[in-house]
């Protein structure tokens, strides 16, 4: 995979099946700043052949570098799963507690504003609060309390439904029929549960579960008798009935100046919330459905400013759609299209898919396909991929077309010819006699509700199914409040840029699955001139940049670097190097830039040049970790007479010896590209780590020991840091899915938080962490937090590894990831070797590096290891080293005059 490639994969994250700017993009004359042939109109007409000579940089030559038509591209990747139908989540429940206008909920919860009859959502206790609009984080409870109280004539009658129908022997309920509420703690499946019963004592449900979470103990603890009348009658009887209840105990004369009164005030608003909540989304909303309007509603609440009236209108429409048009459309948003066959449409909650897609055909939220004179040629084209492998033959049996092939795209491929070359104008017909109704998101939903999703997750990486993660247990996100301090996206002409910029790098990525070198050609000419107008230059705002349509084009130029290196077209790279680095001033990218630009000038054959760039990248501040270290190397390989006759002061530091020591092992295999295997010292197959384990547990110093790379020393800095982690600090934290702040890998992270961090670190180095970590570890075990890894390190072996590295190493180590965290993250030695002495309390680590015979340490691991012996850690090195094996062939007197290979080791070569 070319490198930056992985990079822009999470950018994008599910691609988007429609970009608006596409045809515009590709078509729009674009200045050549990389000397490319273009025709008069600024568009690629042809890719000249490459004649293998090095080539001067396009700044500097009159005769420019090309490419050609055919060249192969590397472009295999790695694509993140679909978004599975994962939609069956509940996404709402009671707040927990009220405390200075603050509303902290065990689950999210949409509250409705009182003034725009909009919903904020109140998150769980494990993860944020909601904010609004004037900048708190709530509403008041009395607030809150005066929108869901709805009986004004007495303040205490409620609203709710009857469910769990299929319990009830009664079938046949009437309208205002009197019914009274029963606790029923017998119930093995819910303690809390409360039956409704009709005045002969029948049975006809229960309430709902979450309504009769927080009534049950109000009834048992204040004697409370509820009793009311059915206000509904569903068409279905498995439905759930509507009905309203009240007690009169509650309603007599003196109930407020009771003494208990204070005690139940807040336990009785809890149920109004959820009364009130629950009309909004009554039980036969589908969880899904509530998540979608959910994300739509707060979305419009605190990003209105970035919609058009009339995108505010279509997506405040939606609400208003029947229950089955909502299901339908979310349902299909969630999946691949982009066309879908009505006939293959079927979901057990939607009963009437026909007329919810009339329905949203008709409100602008699909577009459906019934006639071929609608069909052009792109639509023709994605519509058989709807058709299977025997439908496909049959329609090109029925118009006399011989197929090439038997695969299903060469049968496609087959039938778009026969619709290109216009001779069978019957085809389309066929075609649609065969799939039937067919429709799709309009493009105008598709762009909207892709919008929505960017700017409620702020990343391509977490959807729908984020929501379903939470409410199913899988995952359980961090307390922290959202405190604004500005938006992101001031304005719609920056979040407008921002989206086309992603289309450009969707653009970007698709072409390199095609091979489609005259696009990724074109992408990269977009982007680079793109970023030309942009500057990076504030580090208070580093938290922001990301979403700026500039860092997404650096990420497509960076991307374009990598593709000419891989093609060797060294000139082409270089000028794009150098645009970055005169574009981007504040970067922690910096470092690998100039790494990149000083290698490419070396490769054309321009050493002095190389030197310069290198020895000029050691005085930018932003190169920093393994890109300083390489960049020291570089000048010490080339910085020799007569280039430069002083020695650099550095060359003692980068050249301080790493203590090695190296072990015999077997290997299986000697391939290269492929991760080597070796027979352990019970005779099994493992790889290098383990063996490496096997050595130190025993004749190595009965050291124990676990394979971590950098995972263990992130989860130790996210356990000792969580409090400064999640801290109210304004700005940082915009979503309620994260699982970090948003400026953790910039330097305002250190900067802005110096004095907490440092009181902390402080503690660290003087004895407290194991403590610190034990309690971190237990209150916050299986919340998200970004590095943690809680399934693999146990509490044991953290508080082994805190005991014995110590209180001083630790507390270095935090006070850099701190520091850079983005430089210093990834890198890390492989193993973690520890041993206690014989009090049981006291210890010793070692960090080691292992290496197998062809292997070599990278910039970035000898950073680290330089880094760990300065700060006090016991480091070294551990190589890998196979026995030399020689081959000898010694005749054989057989009938067949075979010869035989006799394998030695070195140590028997002696013998022989």
């Amino acid at each position: 995979m070319l490198t930056g490639r992985e990079s822009l994969l999470r950018l994008i994250g599910k691609r988007r099946r429609y970009l608006p700017n596409r045809q515009l993009l590709l078509s729009a004359p674009t200045p050549n700043s990389l000397n490319l042939e273009v025709n008069d109109y600024g568009n690629l007409i042809s890719l000249a052949v490459d004649d293998g000579r090095l080539s001067e940089d396009p700044t500097s030559s009159d005769d420019p570098s090309k490419f050609s038509d055919d060249m192969s591209l590397s472009t295999r990747k790695k694509r993140r799963l679909t978004q599975t139908t994962l939609l069956q989540s509940s996404f709402w429940s009671v707040p927990k507690q009220l405390e200075d206008g603050l509303v902290i909920c065990t689950q999210q919860q949409p509250i409705l504003d009182s003034e725009t009859s909009q919903f904020n959502l109140v998150q769980r206790s494990d993860s944020i609060c909601c904010k609004v609009e004037d900048g708190s984080c709530s509403p008041s409870s009395e607030e809150i309390l005066k929108t869901v109280t709805l009986d004004e004539a007495n303040g205490e009658a409620i609203e709710t439904f009857i469910v769990g129908r299929k319990f009830s022997d009664v079938h046949d309920i009437e309208i205002g029929g009197n019914i009274s509420l029963l606790r029923h703690p017998e119930n093995v499946k819910d303690r809390n549960a409360i039956k409704v019963v009709s005045a002969d004592s029948e049975m006809l449900g229960y309430l709902p579960k979450d309504i009769s979470q927080c009534l049950s103990p109000l009834i048992d603890d204040y004697d409370l008798k509820f009793e009311g009348t059915i206000t509904s009658v569903p068409k279905n009887s498995s439905e759930a009935v509507p009905i309203k209840v009240v007690s009169h105990k509650m309603t007599s004369d003196g109930w407020k100046e009771c003494e208990f009164y204070g005690d139940f005030k807040p336990l009785w608003e809890k149920v109004l919330q959820l009364v009130h909540h629950q009309m909004q989304f009554p039980p036969k909303t589908t969880r899904y459905q509530l998540n979608f309007n959910v994300l739509l509603q707060e979305v419009l609440r605190s990003c209105s400013h970035l919609f058009t009236a009339d995108e505010r209108a279509f997506l405040e429409s939606f609400p208003t759609l029947s229950e089955d048009s909502q299901r339908l459309f979310i349902r299909l948003y969630t999946r691949k299209g982009p066309w879908f066959r009505l006939s293959n449409i079927s979901y057990p909650e939607v009963s009437d898919s026909l007329q919810a897609l009339k329905d949203l055909t008709v409100r602008g939220f699909m577009s459906s396909v019934k006639d071929a004179s609608e069909l052009d040629h792109q639509k023709m084209k994605e519509i058989t991929e709807l058709l299977n492998v025997t439908e496909l033959r049959d329609i090109l049996s029925i118009n006399k077309v011989f197929s090439c092939g038997s695969r299903k795209r060469d049968l496609i491929n087959s039938l778009c010819s026969c619709y290109n070359d216009g001779t069978r104008i019957n085809l389309a017909t066929i075609i649609l006699e065969r799939t039937g109704l067919c429709a799709k998101i309009s493009s105008t939903a598709e762009s909207l509700i892709w919008r929505v999703e960017r700017l409620f997750f702020l990343n391509g990486e977490q959807d729908l199914s984020s929501f379903v993660l939470l409410d199913l247990g899988i995952i359980k996100y961090p307390t922290y409040k959202c405190i604004d301090s500005e938006q992101i996206f001031s304005n719609r002409t920056k979040l407008l840029a921002y989206e086309e910029a992603i289309e450009v790098a969707q653009l970007m990525d698709e072409s390199l699955d095609n091979e489609d070198s005259r696009t990724v050609l074109k992408c990269i000419m977009i982007a680079e001139t793109r970023i030309s107008s942009s500057s990076l230059d504030s580090a208070h705002a580093a938290a922001f940049n990301r979403f700026t349509a500039s860092w997404v084009y650096s990420k497509v130029v960076l991307l374009g670097v990598s593709f000419f290196e891989n093609h060797k077209r060294y000139n082409q790279a270089v000028y794009l190097l150098r645009r970055l680095l005169s574009c981007f001033n504040c970067d922690g990218r910096r470092g690998y830039w100039t790494v990149r630009l000083s290698t490419d000038l070396e490769h054309m054959g321009r050493p002095n040049e190389s030197l310069t760039v290198a020895e000029q990248g050691l005085l930018d501040p932003w190169v920093r970790a393994g890109s300083r270290v390489a960049l020291q190397r570089r000048i010490l390989r080339l910085a020799k007479p007569p280039r430069r006759w002083k020695t650099p002061t550095f060359s003692n530091l980068v050249e301080n010896k790493i203590p090695e020591v190296t072990i015999q092992g077997r290997s299986l295999n000697c391939e290269v590209g492929m991760k080597n295997r070796f027979y352990g010292e019970d005779g099994e197959q493992c790889g290098v780590e383990q063996l490496a384990l096997q050595h130190y547990s025993g004749e190595g110093g009965g050291w124990q020991g676990i394979h971590t790379e950098s995972s263990i020393w992130l989860t130790i800095f996210g356990l000792l840091m969580w409090d400064i982690l999640f801290s109210d600090v304004p700005g940082v934290f915009q979503t309620r899915f994260q699982t970090a702040p948003l400026d953790l890998e910039t330097e305002s992270f250190y900067l802005t938080r110096k004095d907490t961090i440092e009181s902390q670190l402080e503690k660290v180095a003087n004895g407290m962490a194991e403590e610190i970590l034990i309690l971190s570890y237990e209150t916050h075990r299986g919340t998200a937090c970004r590095g943690v890894a809680w399934d693999r390190f146990s509490l044991e072996e953290l508080r082994a590894a805190v005991a014995c590295v110590g209180g001083v190493c630790i507390a270095s180590l935090c006070r850099h990831l701190a520091q850079d965290y983005r430089s210093w993250c990834s890198g890390m030695p492989d193993l973690l070797l520890w041993r206690f002495k014989e009090n049981g309390y006291e210890g010793e680590a070692k960090l080691v590096e292992v290496k197998s015979e062809k292997d070599r340490l990278s910039e970035q691991q000898r950073a680290w290891l330089l880094l760990l012996m300065d700060s006090g850690f016991n480091v070294e090195i551990c190589k890998i080293k196979t026995p030399l094996i020689y081959t000898y062939d010694i005749d054989v007197k057989r009938k067949t005059s075979k010869r035989e290979i006799v394998v030695v080791h070195e140590d028997a070569r002696a013998d022989i």
